[in-house]
């Protein structure tokens, strides 16, 4: 029986978070293999997401908000655990798609626990915390996906995409460390949020999302598919907007970059992320 705090510091629901990736990589394969395209979405989010969130808590045994958790419970040894029997499940059910969509598993999660285990802890180094989020849950997150969602399970994959699914996941990730500066000091970590400050966060921020942008741009205009990323951008309106509000309440008082604000800005970010690109799948495969 799963403990309470087991259940909770997996954070199940952050996963949603980190799906619009997964729908930028189906929207793109021309060729869909429905049962593998399920069977990847429950290896990502099922498994090896929640996992690497319960390892990150057992690691961290955090006692104030993080993401997607205001009051986090203490973990147990039964948490780390269970999150090397989700990863074993997970490489298990990456072979019934292809030896190199589980290569890719294995190396996702190894750099996972690279970044939170104690020994190693790339996450107390700014630059290298930061890389390690962006090539792994970015980049190497949309190969898996679009070379284990297709028929033909195609090796190359064009790299400006690559670089649009890294550059998204950069851009997300300093807002999601804006209200823990403190606590992340306190445990010895310089995240790269701290290192920017409170204003350069957002600056910084704003400019990786230019660069997804124009990336995703020149992407859709290459597969003269620009229609796509215009509709696309209706998606990003709301987004911007209170990325901005945000922006400006925070620079006129830090109080403002609490987790309440950041949930929000987390929650409105992937709801329409995802909405864009599944509405960009339907047009171009339904």
């Amino acid at each position: 029986m799963l403990s309470r705090s087991t259940l909770q510091l997996l954070r199940f629901h952050f996963s949603i978070f980190l799906m619009p990736i997964y729908w930028f990589g189906l929207s793109q394969v021309m060729h869909i293999n429905i049962v593998n395209s399920i069977l990847v979405f429950i290896i990502f989010h099922v498994l090896v997401y929640p996992s690497s969130n319960g390892y990150n808590s057992y690691m961290d045994r955090d006692t104030t908000p993080i993401g997607g958790l205001e009051k986090p419970l203490q973990p147990t040894r039964q948490l780390f655990h269970v999150t090397v029997i989700m990863d074993l499940a997970a490489i298990l059910l990456s072979l019934f798609i292809s030896v190199y969509f589980m290569l890719g598993i294995i190396l996702y999660i190894l750099a996972s626990r690279a970044y939170s285990y104690r020994g190693i802890r790339l996450k107390k180094y700014p630059i290298t915390g930061y890389l390690t989020v962006m090539i792994f849950q970015g980049g190497l997150c949309y190969y898996l996906v679009k070379h284990g969602c297709s028929q033909e399970q195609m090796l190359h994959v064009f790299w400006l995409p690559i670089l649009a699914a890294a550059l998204l996941i950069g851009g997300f990730y300093p807002l999601t460390q804006i209200y823990q500066h403190e606590s992340d000091k306190a445990d010895g970590i310089t995240t790269i949020s701290a290192w920017l400050g409170y204003k350069g966060t957002f600056i910084f921020t704003a400019f990786i999302y230019f660069l997804a942008m124009v990336s995703l741009g020149i992407y859709f205009a290459l597969n003269l598919e620009i229609d796509r990323f215009f509709i696309f951008q209706l998606f990003m309106l709301p987004i911007l907007v209170y990325f901005f509000w945000w922006m400006i309440a925070v620079w006129k008082n830090r109080a403002a970059a609490n987790f309440k604000n950041t949930m929000r800005m987390n929650a409105l970010a992937s709801l329409f992320t995802n909405a864009g690109f599944i509405t960009i799948l339907i047009l171009d495969k339904f």
